[in-house]
């Protein structure tokens, strides 16, 4: 059986395989991004795939504190769009 490397939430501390989390980098530049390669470089940051989830990573200004910058609005709907995906 392969492993499954497992990566920790930010926002629910849950250990999840990769395909149930989106990954958040901020990049060399200060840019904060979405990583569907999961291979970026930069800070990353796991958020599991669940609107409740990023609800309350935008409401708790959780990404905003771990990267330590301001997150815009919009960014967290593209996460919310990801969901579905």
């Amino acid at each position: 059986m392969k492993h499954t490397p497992l990566r920790t939430c930010l926002v629910t501390r849950e250990k999840l395989p990769k395909e149930q989390l989106l990954r958040v980098v901020k990049t060399k530049d200060a840019t904060i991004t979405f990583d569907p390669t999961g291979k970026m470089n930069g800070r990353g940051a796991y958020i599991k795939k669940d609107i409740d989830v990023i609800k309350k990573a935008q409401q708790k200004k959780i990404l905003s504190r771990h990267f330590e910058t301001n997150i815009p609005v919009e960014f967290y709907d593209l996460l919310e769009e990801r969901c579905h995906d």
